[in-house]
């Protein structure tokens, strides 16, 4: 797989929750988890299934740091 992104974290998909149009999807990390919200079509396309090891992608120009 090639892609322009920078950022390629490997984890295992621990749930698929399906919406009407869109799929909450839930990346274990190793500990920590990421959540991802894609197309229903998206999830079909990949036949992505709980346990699946898959990649979570993230390209953003940007990265905001908050504290109270």
């Amino acid at each position: 797989m090639k892609l322009s992104a920078r950022n390629r974290i490997k984890g295992t998909v621990e749930a698929i929750t399906r919406g009407a149009v869109t799929s909450h999807v839930v990346i274990d990390i190793g500990g920590a988890k990421i959540t991802s919200s894609i197309t229903n079509e998206a999830v079909d396309d990949l036949a992505l299934a709980r346990g699946d090891a898959v990649y979570a992608v993230i390209k953003a120009s940007d990265v905001m740091v908050g504290k109270d």
